[in-house]
């Protein structure tokens, strides 16, 4: 196998297209946030009904249990709950250090002649009620403008392990206990409140799916429909959809979708992301069904240098998309300020992407740093483990 042949990341169970779609997923976000910008053109969510937010979440999901279940089968459940929960500490303290560098960056702009973006980035509450606006954010319920996405892994991580435990010993089953929930909250609209006002961008109820999809494939989920995954008709199926999905997408970016059905376009427009709408689930499977078939997960290309910035970026994921997410602002304030000339858009992107490749490569180099004779001693399999939930 190529992945035994490699040395870097050649341990059991580990597959480099979680990392290298997951990196992906970050440089998309990131283009992305950053309104009027050529470049997020090369992002999924023009073409197709699903985008990263959907990826990043479902990996996640696959991520979180192929290591917390291993935590969980070594030192037991309640040693496995503890690890996870100190896990969803860590993305609590790291939400709350981005939310104040960037409501800081955002008020420093703007109190030199930019006063808008205190409306634009959602943070003018700070300024007209800020005790209360800044409880309501260690609550998760104030979030400024493309701040929604950690919340959303915070709150889906510290309700994962009863579901995961459930999920050890019937993986159907809790599948299906998602599932209902979220149809639940799609049908009676359940959703948890923002402040001041409406409800979160990102329903947890909704998006949870995704991350309990994720999990079920990484505990054998996968394996079972995989004879059904490689049939010709599911993939011919997969390509139709997403041929469908590009069309639709398409015609309604454009305003030319007079030669659709009638009534079709109203199913699809506006996507519902709030909610996670059926068809954006649809999409993120016939996509997986295709990656599955064009990518093995022993392909010689996985340990080319060419993809070896975004599976990093990947592994790294956390401090990638802080840094990303911040990037994005200044972006944002440059193209608004200065220019916005298509010349500047990519210069702005290339630069922000080498960045976050930068601290990932920082990040990964530094943890080397950290004890190395305690890191010698430990199990083939925990650096893998470590890596899958950053």
């Amino acid at each position: 196998m190529t992945s035994m042949r490699n040395g870097e990341t050649n341990r059991p169970g580990r597959d480099l297209r979680l990392d290298l779609f997951r990196g992906l997923a970050n440089w998309a976000i990131f283009l992305d946030h950053i309104p009027n910008n050529a470049v997020a053109w090369l992002t999924t969510r023009n073409y197709g009904f699903s985008d990263a937010a959907d990826i990043f979440v479902f990996i996640s999901g696959y991520t979180a249990a192929f290591v917390y279940e291993r935590r969980m089968a070594i030192q037991g459940i309640l040693a496995g709950t503890a690890l996870l929960l100190r896990r969803v500490w860590q993305l609590y303290v790291a939400h709350i250090l981005l939310f104040v560098f960037y409501a800081v960056a955002i008020g420093y702009v703007a109190q030199r002649g930019h006063s808008h973006l205190l409306d634009e980035f959602n943070v003018a509450g700070l300024i007209e009620q800020p005790v209360a606006t800044l409880s309501q954010g260690l609550l998760l319920k104030f979030k400024p403008l493309n701040l929604d996405v950690l919340p959303l892994y915070i709150v889906i991580m510290a309700g994962f392990p009863p579901l995961l435990i459930l999920m050890r010993r019937a993986p159907d089953l809790a599948l299906g206990a998602s599932f209902i929930v979220y149809l639940s909250a799609r049908f009676f609209g359940w959703n948890f409140s923002a402040y001041p006002s409406g409800g979160w961008y990102f329903n947890p109820f909704a998006w949870q799916l995704l991350f309990a999809m994720g999990a079920w494939a990484a505990l054998g989920g996968r394996t079972r429909v995989q004879a059904l995954a490689r049939s010709r008709a599911v993939l011919v199926a997969s390509i139709a959809f997403v041929a469908f999905a590009f069309v639709v997408t398409f015609a309604v970016r454009f305003g030319i979708t007079g030669f659709l059905p009638a009534g079709l376009i109203d199913v699809f427009d506006p996507n519902d992301k709030t909610n996670l709408a059926p068809y954006r689930v649809v999409h993120l499977l016939a996509l997986a069904v295709i990656v599955v078939r064009l990518l093995p997960k022993d392909s010689s290309i996985l340990h080319s240098a060419l993809l070896k910035p975004a599976i990093v970026c990947g592994k790294r994921s956390l401090e990638v998309f802080c840094v990303g997410i911040f990037l994005s602002f200044i972006g944002h304030f440059i193209l608004d300020m200065y220019s916005n000339g298509l010349v500047t858009q990519i210069a702005l992107s290339a630069v922000g992407i080498s960045l976050m490749t930068a601290v990932a490569f920082y990040r990964t180099w530094s943890r080397t740093l950290d004890a190395p004779s305690a890191n010698a001693t430990r199990p083939a399999g925990h650096q893998a483990e470590q890596e899958a939930v950053t």
